[in-house]
């Protein structure tokens, strides 16, 4: 079983990871290389990895939202 720290930092080595990856379709990728500098290639694969970032966020804190309230153990409220 991993500790929570061991948790956190393979959920944010997870998220991280992806940042060098390239994120251009094939047609996008033909006719942005075609260019000189590759700046105009380099904004559009950051600016597709920038919008994915969103729906990771959001399901991967609902999956943590849901952990936390199903699965927590040991911590019982008193009223």
């Amino acid at each position: 079983m991993l500790k929570m720290k061991q948790k956190v930092f393979f959920l944010i080595f997870t998220l991280f990871s992806f940042f060098t990856t390239n994120a251009q379709c094939a047609m996008c990728r033909a006719v942005l290389e075609s260019e000189e500098g590759l700046s105009t290639a380099k904004g559009v694969n950051d600016g597709i990895v920038y919008l994915m970032i969103i729906p990771y966020l959001l399901v991967g804190g609902l999956g943590i939202a849901i952990y936390m309230k199903y699965f927590k153990k040991g911590k019982t409220e008193k009223v």
